[in-house]
């Protein structure tokens, strides 16, 4: 490894990248012992032949993981949501590199588990990890929802696979006293989007009044604010999605929430033009900026809805708005936030500011482990 490499790892990031190996002796997945400059053992990592991330650190200590490191890391997982006291059925027991479980994710639907194995080395050790959340957490069923784009960069098959029990096509959770139907086989991520649970239920403080959740999915922030406010308008952008709104709506006794198909930017420049007013407006799109490359486009998008919202958001009214993008940084966020309040002639207030759910947890020294930005402004 070169210093530079030397110097990344011993400041606590574990990613290595593949300009900074001097050699290599080692196989597509291979679990290696890394050495520094001096030929010093640094640790042990997963190594991956096609990543521009070569190596992804397990530990800095010279003693090779076996399988009661990898019981032991998924044990402190486990553990760590059991002390979050989470009031639902569905949440994220591993977060990859924030368990120090690189290129892995375990989320918890029920009594099923759906897991992603998004490096060459966790795709291997796939098999072990299963055997190992089985005598752990004894679940239902094991779902491999192993279809990430992410793979292909590790030369990876994309598939989606049962590896243990039983995994319904749908399965009932429960978010608080909201009941949401999840689609582990085929929906957005592993089913659900989790990292937002929380401000989900932080929304409900600020709802009121009429209201409109953009790009609402499956409506779980639609039905997290619905018994606060009179009305809720969700928009998704096709009837299927609208379709799914509804169900959930249904399941959850909602007569107020109102889905509607349709693409959020027209959406919101129809409300505008008409002259529409709404006390809560909740905007959760996907990622506009998948690559640094991106960014531009992406931030003008986020500068769209979040101007259009603001001009049809009535006074003393909350905006929750969040970008999932990783390359759009908090501070660039909050810039594009205070141009689209300038161009709305909108005075707003920040209330707060939120990350990811605790599930997804964030380590200090690496900050893709980040990514996540929701903000509540309220207009004065």
């Amino acid at each position: 490894m070169t210093a530079r490499g030397e110097h990344r790892l011993k400041s606590g990031h574990p990613w290595i990248y593949r300009s900074d190996l001097r050699r290599v002796t080692a196989g597509p997945g291979d679990v290696v012992r890394v050495t520094g400059t001096d030929r010093r053992a640094l640790g042990y990592g997963l190594y991956s032949s096609r990543s521009v991330i070569a190596l992804r650190m397990l530990t800095r200590r010279d003693v090779r993981p076996d399988d009661a490191f990898w019981r032991a890391r998924l044990e402190a997982a486990i553990r760590y949501r059991e002390s979050l006291d989470i009031d639902a059925t569905a949440y994220r027991l591993v977060h990859g590199e924030g368990d120090r479980l690189p290129a892995l994710v375990v989320d918890r639907y029920g009594d099923v588990l759906v897991v992603q194995a998004l490096s060459q080395a966790t795709d291997r050790l796939l098999p072990s990890i299963v055997e190992l959340l089985v005598e752990l957490l004894e679940p239902a069923g094991i779902l491999a929802r192993n279809d990430p784009q992410v793979r292909a960069l590790e030369g990876l098959d994309r598939s989606v696979e049962l590896r243990h029990g039983d995994v319904p096509q749908e399965v009932d959770v429960r978010e608080g006293a909201v009941r949401l139907c999840a689609d582990p086989w085929g929906g957005q991520k592993t089913g659900l989007f989790l990292d937002q649970r929380e401000n989900r239920l932080a929304a409900a403080r600020h709802a009121r009044g009429r209201a409109f959740d953009g790009f609402s999915y499956t409506g779980a922030f639609a039905l997290q604010i619905a018994a606060a406010c009179d009305e809720v308008v969700a928009v998704e952008v096709s009837d299927s999605a609208a379709a799914s709104v509804a169900t959930n709506a249904e399941r959850n006794g909602a007569a107020n929430v109102r889905p509607r198909a349709g693409n959020v930017f027209d959406v919101l420049r129809d409300c505008d033009r008409a002259g529409e007013r709404f006390d809560t407006i909740v905007l959760d799109p996907p990622a506009f900026a998948r690559n640094r490359g991106a960014v531009a486009r992406a931030l003008a998008g986020y500068k769209e809805i979040n101007l259009r919202a603001l001009r049809i958001l009535s006074p003393g009214g909350a905006l929750i708005t969040s970008s999932c993008s990783y390359h759009v940084d908090e501070q660039t966020f909050t810039r594009m936030l205070a141009a689209a309040a300038g161009d709305a002639r909108a005075d707003v207030r920040v209330v707060e500011r939120r990350f990811q759910s605790r599930d997804h947890p964030v380590l200090a020294t690496v900050p893709e482990t980040s990514y996540l930005k929701c903000v509540v402004l309220r207009r004065m």
